[in-house]
């Protein structure tokens, strides 16, 4: 039985990025750039102007001076008429630098009178103008592969012209819940039978991480539909099923899996909550069997199924934004098994405070509801007493902890 840490790098070893697709620009942001972006050209492509003002020579400008306007440049328009000592052209921002000129004066900063222009001061050289390559020269990298596509990645990939961009593929994600036990949501209740909450759960985890999920209903109790439900599922890029993995009379799924030619990995990691959470492989598709109850499937998901979908889209940031907080009440556990408590954390004096979200019986769901991160307690300690600290995963970006 592998340990927690054991567990997440042997999932992370069994995968890799997807193939690679070419996507049109407007739907590439939040996805991850699989080719690094080189430019094609020089950005700016030419000096311009950075304000709407007058293109003259400085040495022209060393005090209160008069100098003739001899055109004018719009944004959009090639230059014709370069300046020469004495002169100026009116320019707006953006406008190619006329041949002579090197300086831009603000509007603000002189005043245009019948052909004229009036500066008051003397004026530096270079001043407001952007250079040709200022910004990116040609043939230099600019945006590495791996690269999370936020907006200003995409304003960079438009400026370079780059319609179609070529990103790592999302996975389809199948989801498969198994027990005679359950109904959908929307069926009525009857006695001994409980709401397949897993399904929908999984699908919003799937969907958040940026893959697409397909729930695919319930495995009945018997080998028929196990198999072929089970080998729907495996059709998908990454398989996850929930319940049926301990060792019941009806936990059918680990048999079923292998008898459709999945290699089991491991079946079982030293944690609470999440301990029968079984792993394998079929033609290199990752396929987790997650634990039944709905608190352990969720957490099982955020501590490995969730890195492992953020590497096949890509990701260089595969895990959650880790903290130290201090517990805020004692904690009493076995030693032996690491053991992942829901809290709810808040900042306070520069650290961050770790209070339980409520009873962590597995069997409380509003723990998941209220909690905001998972804390690890070490598997060889048994006793954590308030104001310890320990690391703590944070669910959500409550505390702007960095990218993912």
């Amino acid at each position: 039985m592998p340990t927690y840490s054991e567990a997440r790098k042997t999932i992370l070893d069994h995968v890799t990025p997807l193939g690679v697709e070419l996507v049109k620009l407007p739907a590439a942001g939040g996805r991850i750039l699989a080719e690094a972006l080189v430019a094609p050209w020089d950005m700016p492509l030419w000096d311009n102007s950075a304000m709407d003002g007058f293109a003259l020579r400085a040495e022209d400008c060393q005090g209160d001076e008069r100098l003739r306007l001899a055109g004018y440049l719009p944004a959009g328009e090639t230059p014709t008429t370069a300046v020469t000592a004495g002169t100026a052209v009116k320019i707006m921002t953006g406008a190619p630098i006329p041949a002579g000129a090197n300086a831009v004066v603000p509007i603000e900063e002189a005043e245009e009178e019948d052909g004229w222009v009036v500066v008051p001061k003397p004026v530096p050289p270079r001043q407001h103008i952007r250079f040709r390559g200022e910004d990116v020269k040609a043939g230099t990298e600019i945006i590495p592969a791996g690269t999370l596509l936020r907006p200003a990645a995409i304003s960079m990939l438009a400026s370079c012209g780059q319609l179609l961009v070529p990103l790592f593929r999302l996975p389809r994600v199948a989801i498969l819940a198994t027990g005679d036990e359950l109904l959908e949501v929307g069926e009525p209740l009857a006695p001994g039978k409980i709401i397949n909450s897993n399904s929908m759960a999984l699908a919003a985890a799937v969907r958040e991480t940026g893959a697409e999920p397909i729930i695919l209903g319930i495995a009945r109790d018997n080998r028929e539909s196990h198999l072929a439900m089970m080998a729907e599922g495996l059709k998908a890029d990454l398989f996850i099923t929930s319940a049926g993995v301990s060792s019941g009379d009806r936990d059918l799924v680990r048999s079923v899996l292998t008898e459709l030619g999945v290699t089991p990995v491991f079946w079982k990691i030293d944690i609470k909550p999440g301990r029968p959470t079984a792993f394998g492989t079929k033609d290199g598709k990752a396929v987790f069997s997650l634990p039944g109850n709905p608190v352990s499937s969720l957490v099982t998901f955020e501590e490995f199924v969730r890195p492992a979908l953020l590497k096949m889209m890509g990701h260089r940031k595969l895990f959650r934004p880790s903290i130290k907080a201090v517990l805020q009440e004692e904690v009493k556990k076995k030693p032996g098994r690491l053991h992942l408590l829901r809290v709810m954390v808040t900042a306070e004096n520069g650290g961050y405070r770790a209070q339980l979200a409520g009873d962590q019986n597995t069997g409380i769901l509003k723990t998941m509801l209220l909690a905001n991160g998972l804390a690890l307690l070490l598997a060889d300690q048994s006793l954590f007493r308030a104001g310890t600290e320990v690391e703590v995963h944070l669910l959500d970006r409550s505390f702007e902890m960095g990218d993912e």
